[in-house]
């Protein structure tokens, strides 16, 4: 009888042949080698790099190791020496895909990601299905500009790999980014039943509840991970964080010295070693550290404050000038930013140019947004886009400057043609959003931004969400949107804010009172307009002394601000106290900020003079 074999057994057969590599590894060399993936799944970069130091040494070929090599030092940040073991492409039978992957993730954080593409390319040939390829595509697009296709490669890798942890991360982050920390939670807590000491999981998890103010189950974690791995870095950049937050800055500065210079190109760490520098007094560290954080990130409004704030302290007054008086010639220019260059022209004996920005940002008013200005001419950004319209670089300070110069509509047609070229960019979309706000067309921007919002959804786009439902007539239904996206992120600030401002307008005085006191608990014990907020809910609360002492605060910090000379009238008036004190302070707001209708039920509550 003629044996006849199953195709499809034999097919697999030959797809097993292709994929064994052609040596096997030395048996010395197996058990460091299966100890270093071991390590590598949990995310311990060094302790793979000792086991495969080891596999070397024990007969293991340079191709045989170079992929997981490269992952190794990738994972400590060690991008120099990965790209020695990965750029030459030259990876063990049956390690390709992996080995193109590691490529790929080198050239994506190195900046080149057309490189990363062609690499990732290339891994698809050897391994279609493998989750983590998908995954490292997800990265990619992300990078690249495509975050809405970036969670249709991470739902892929899911649907392939359902208990791939690095494929259940991405999720959790992508979710977190457009929903908030709760949201990601569950993702966090399913992926660490699967891989219970995986580093990069628990430090995921551990940011959740640090977020989520769960602050003593963040400090187990984070102690699971020293345990785990002990010179890994981001546990103690974890406890750092929560020590700066509960005031304790000389703990925080000893806990980040244990992360030694392996974070210091990490955004997040720089900005809190600046503080911590700045908090403790020494403002020229803080100042050499700030520095580059924010070249980088030149449109971070509070890594921009921080520079300022170190100048200042530092006595850099004419760099401080320089660097912020076009900021502070702005209609939407920060109060602490005119403080800070008006007591920098005081310090400097020019009372006159002081006086001018102490009175504007005693005022503490809330401007409409105004676009951000571009230092290069507009003609050279338009030869810049029309040469690369599809860049991020050249589309977003093009269409700022077009904004800038009142050129609405081709401000709107160039970030129409940014959005068409980039469809899936949460970036295009709040762009395009910016220029239909900026032209009248509040709906159209709503289109925009709750898009962009459906990928990434920082504090700012909640702002400009609030403005465009304002201008559209329909400013109530900001509101629950302003509560869903503090409970999605409980460390905002600005949408704290707004949600007070939110229960005030709806009588929910006892609500608004305890967003403000947490504000004030948070570091906003020297902004007089929160205070002053403060102490009227506190009054409309029912509690005339906390209203009468925040007010006291208040008019401490700005003698010159209406709303804290207001605030501090109407305690007094409130609680029956101080009659002619009350009517003088009251009489100051009206000059200073004119009338309104707190003022004018303040000053009825008086006797009559």
């Amino acid at each position: 009888m003629i044996f006849t074999p199953d195709l499809r057994w034999l097919a697999l057969l030959v797809a097993l042949l292709l994929a064994a590599p052609l040596t096997a590894l030395p048996d010395a060399a197996k058990p460091p080698m299966q100890a270093a993936h071991a390590a590598l799944d949990r995310g311990d970069g060094i302790a793979a790099e000792a086991e495969l130091v080891r596999a070397r040494e024990a007969g293991a070929a340079r191709d045989e190791l170079a992929a997981a090599m490269g992952e190794a030092l990738l994972q400590q940040g060690e991008t120099v020496r990965a790209r020695q073991w990965l750029a030459d492409g030259k990876f063990a039978k049956g390690t390709e895909g992996y080995g193109f992957r590691m490529l790929g993730w080198l050239e994506r954080i190195d900046g080149n990601l057309p490189a990363a593409g062609g690499a990732l390319d290339r891994a698809l040939a050897f391994s279609p299905r493998d989750p983590l390829l998908w995954v490292e595509i997800g990265r990619l697009r992300y990078a690249g500009g495509e975050q809405l296709q970036a969670i249709e490669a991470a739902d892929r890798a899911i649907a392939i790999g359902p208990d791939n942890v690095r494929a259940i991360e991405l999720r959790a982050q992508l979710l977190r980014d457009a929903q908030g920390w709760e949201a990601a939670l569950p993702l966090y807590e399913r992926a660490l039943e699967i891989a219970p000491d995986d580093i990069s999981l628990l430090g995921g998890y551990a940011a959740c509840l640090g977020e989520l103010g769960r602050a003593s189950e963040m400090v187990e974690v984070t102690r699971r991970m020293i345990a785990i791995a002990p010179r890994h870095p981001y546990a103690w950049h974890l406890q750092a964080v929560l020590a700066a937050r509960a005031g304790k800055n000389d703990l925080a500065r000893s806990l980040l010295a244990r992360t030694g210079s392996r974070l210091e190109d990490m955004p997040a760490a720089m900005e809190l070693s600046g503080l911590l520098e700045l908090e403790a007094g020494n403002a020229n560290v803080a100042l050499g550290q700030l520095s580059r954080l924010a070249e980088r990130q030149a449109a971070n409004p509070r890594v921009q404050l921080l520079m300022a704030r170190a100048l200042y302290e530092a006595g850099e007054y004419d760099q401080l000038l320089a660097r912020f008086g076009g900021a502070a010639q702005r209609a939407d220019a920060p109060a602490y930013l005119l403080v800070l260059l008006g007591r920098a022209y005081e310090d400097r004996g020019n009372r006159a140019e002081a006086a001018v920005l102490l009175d504007r940002a005693a005022s503490a008013s809330v401007p409409a947004m105004v676009p951000i200005p571009e230092t290069d001419p507009l003609g050279v950004l338009s030869v810049r886009f029309s040469a690369d319209p599809g860049s991020p670089a050249t589309a977003v300070p093009y269409v700022r400057a077009l904004l800038g110069q009142r050129d609405l509509a081709g401000a709107r047609n160039a970030a129409s043609r940014f959005v068409s070229l980039h469809p899936g960019s949460a970036d295009a979309l709040s762009l395009a959003g910016d220029a239909a706000l900026a032209s009248g067309d509040p709906r159209s921007a709503l289109s925009y931004y709750t898009r962009s919002a459906a990928v990434r959804f920082p504090d700012h786009l909640l702002l400009r969400i609030g403005e465009a439902f304002d201008r559209a007539g329909q400013g109530a239904a900001a509101q629950p949107i302003a509560a869903r996206y503090l409970a999605g992120w409980p460390g905002s600030r600005l949408a704290a804010r707004i949600a007070a401002g939110h229960s005030a307008e709806l009588g929910d005085w006892h609500g608004a009172r305890l967003l403000l006191e947490s504000l004030r608990s948070r570091g906003g014990g020297r902004d007089a307009r929160l205070l002053a907020d403060l102490s009227l809910a506190q009054l409309r609360d029912g509690d005339g002394q906390a209203a009468l002492d925040t007010a006291r605060q208040a008019y401490a910090l700005q003698r010159a601000s209406p709303v804290a000379t207001q605030a501090l009238g109407m305690a007094y008036a409130e609680l029956g106290e101080e009659p002619a004190l009350a009517r003088q302070l009251l009489e100051k707001a009206r000059r200073i900020g004119g009338d309104n209708a707190l003022l004018r039920q303040a000053l009825g509550k008086l006797p009559r003079a």
